[in-house]
């Protein structure tokens, strides 16, 4: 095991026994690299110090006979069958460490190393129904009860996030989208397409502010498309006074010009068909 260890490793001693420090972090990383298994120092120190007179398991013999470029313990020992009986005794203690750092290994990777969970999310414009792509979204993860972290959406309007932890709890903001907060929990790693619903206040008061009225009429020709012609669209009046009804038009036309009532819009409800919206159910907030 050393002759391998050295192969492409130095050390500052080839007796294994009186490695120490950087000499035993070079092999654990070797091991890693080789076995995809590593263990700690002090289960380095421990099982090399206390020698037991009795093999190693299978399980570990077989890891460390892959380190040492057999298949397995069985291959190893039919590939060396008078050195194993000549040098049982004097190699002992090479084997009990390498006991150690096998049994170490497994315990580590079961144990000490935390399963990560991948997110992926990626924002549709709900009105447009196509990614947001030419505003990065803000987003706020809010996960752990630890100091907020902000990211953005990238170029394709996606976001991914790598955590322990076996939920996410985020906020997503933009300039003319409403605000969201978002949980989920962990699930079969696939992006998931998350609504965001138009802010038209925003968006008008920004067409308005910047005279972008080229923006504003296409803003009305996209509401004029996904709304129905003969749509059902009422508003739902305070301290249950009843409902009052909208045409198509008039709607628009509330949707298009940035007054305070416009800024305090929240749907209620509403229903697609054949990508058009066909009922749509309001109310102003005070």
């Amino acid at each position: 095991m050393t002759e391998q260890f050295l192969k492409n490793n130095t050390s500052s001693s080839h007796d294994i026994s009186d490695w120490k420090g950087q000499d035993i972090a070079l092999f654990q990383e070797d091991l890693q690299k080789r076995t995809k298994a590593s263990i700690s120092e002090k289960s380095f120190y421990n099982y090399f110090k206390n020698p037991s007179e009795k093999l190693p398991r299978v399980d570990v013999l077989n890891l460390l006979s892959l380190y040492c470029g057999y298949t397995n313990w069985s291959d190893f020992k039919t590939n060396h069958p008078t050195s194993l009986q000549s040098s049982k005794k004097i190699n002992f203690k090479k084997w009990l460490l390498v006991t150690s750092i096998g049994l170490g290994a497994c315990i580590a990777l079961y144990f000490l190393t935390p399963n990560t969970n991948t997110y992926n999310f990626c924002f549709i414009d709900q009105d447009r129904n196509q990614l947001v792509t030419k505003i990065p979204i803000d987003i706020i993860i809010l996960n752990n009860q630890e100091s907020p972290f902000y990211s953005k959406s990238d170029s394709a309007g996606c976001f991914i996030w790598e955590t322990k932890d076996d939920y996410i709890h985020f906020v997503i903001q933009s300039p003319y989208h409403k605000t969201d907060t978002i949980l989920r929990f962990a699930s079969s790693g696939e992006s998931e397409y998350v609504q965001m619903q138009t802010d038209d206040y925003a968006l008008m008061l920004h067409y308005y502010a910047n005279g972008k009225i080229k923006d504003w009429q296409n803003r009305r020709r996209e509401l004029s498309r996904i709304i129905a012609n003969d749509a059902t669209i009422f508003q739902v009046l305070p301290q249950r006074l009843g409902i009052e009804i909208y045409a198509k038009k008039e709607f628009i036309n509330k949707l298009t010009t940035p007054t305070q009532s416009l800024k305090n819009i929240e749907i209620i409800e509403s229903k697609k068909l054949n990508g058009q919206i066909v009922k749509l159910k309001f109310r102003i907030k005070s």
